[in-house]
Parts: C-alpha cells; structure tokens; sequence
C-alpha cells in the first residue's frame, strides 16, 4: 500500500499563519517573476526564427507555435543558424543567448513542476520535484529542497539573467539580419555572375 502524507492540521496553521504571511508573499513574487520573465522570453525567440526563415512574424509564430516543447523550438532555431548565419561572431552570440535561456529554464522548472509543502507557522517550507531520479538502481519520485534564503537568492538571480537575456534578444536578431543580408547579397552576385555567364555563351552561340 502507498504511503499518504499526514493531513495537516489547517486550524493550527490558519491560527499563525499571518506571523509567514510576508515570507509567503516574497516567495510567491518570486515565482511570479520568474515565469513573467522566462514567458517573455521565450516568445522573443519568435522574432528570432521570423529571420532565420526569412518570413513574416505570424508565419513564424505559427511555425513556433506548432512545435509542442520549448526545446523543440530552441532545436529549430538552433539548426536554421547553423545553416544561415555565417557571421560567427553572430552564432557565438546566439549560442550564448540560448544557454543562457536555458540555465534560467532549468530554475523556472523546478518552481512550475513541484509539489509545495507548508511548515507548521504556514510558511512555504520546501518543494518536492515532480522528476524521477534514478539513485543505485532503483526509482525514486521528487527531490525534496528546502525554501530558504539561499534558494531565493537562486530566484533573483534567475530573474535577473533572464531580465539580461530579454535585452540581448532584442539585439540579436537585428545582427543575424544583417548577417543574412550579407549572404543574400553574396549569393545574388554569384548568381548575376552565373546568369551573365551563360548568356554570353549563348549569345556566342
């Protein structure tokens, strides 16, 4: 038979729950912030991909839409630079950007798929991880990691670098524009090259 958690004595909680109400209230910002940031985020990488495929924002949103996980998404996205972006100071930059995202998505993920526990005074005490974790062979469900003051530090400085991030996205996909517009400009030359070419021959012939 499983084993179910204790039903918490919600009298006694309710009793003091107003001396945790600030630290409620802080850890519940946070985790706000940090899914306002990392959501913002994540749709600026449309514009991203609106360049890549040369097309329109509500094209690219479809494409971005359609593709069911954020890593999906940053795959695409990733793949389409490789092939287009030939600046490298450009994919550098764009490599960066996509680690940098994806280390703050690591923290949102903890605080969006968890279980919350509360402490006896009604403050939010830990979280429990909704992953499975393999240790020695066998399966065991949710890390358990305690709310404290350290873990929060954590928060804020993920909703920093992703407030660091959302900045970057707005600069780089100008830059991979650019970049694209150079290899247009090289391509069309090469093929105004290819097109005189054969003409000429067959003007000669």
């Amino acid at each position: 038979m499983p084993h179910l958690p204790q039903s918490p004595d919600f009298a006694s909680i309710d009793a003091v729950a107003s001396t945790t109400a600030e630290q409620r209230t802080t850890v519940l910002a946070l985790i706000g912030n940090l899914v306002f940031s990392w959501s913002n985020n994540e749709s600026l990488f449309i514009y991203l991909l609106a360049i890549l495929l040369q097309t329109d924002e509500v094209s690219a949103a479809v494409v971005f839409s359609t593709l069911n996980t954020t890593r999906a998404r940053l795959d695409v996205i990733q793949r389409l630079a490789r092939v287009k972006v030939q600046d490298a100071t450009v994919a550098k930059e764009l490599d960066s950007l996509i680690r940098r995202f994806n280390k703050a998505s690591r923290v949102r993920n903890e605080f969006n798929h968890c279980l919350y526990s509360l402490g006896p005074n009604g403050e939010i005490a830990q979280t429990q991880s909704m992953k499975l974790q393999e240790v020695k062979g066998q399966l065991k469900w949710g890390e358990i990691k305690p709310m404290d003051e350290l873990r929060m530090k954590q928060m804020v400085k993920a909703i920093q670098d992703l407030k660091n991030t959302q900045s970057r996205h707005l600069d780089v996909p100008a830059e991979a524009r650019a970049g694209l517009r150079k290899k247009e400009s090289r391509l069309n030359g090469t093929y105004k090259v290819l097109l005189s070419r054969l003409g000429s021959r067959s003007l000669k012939r």
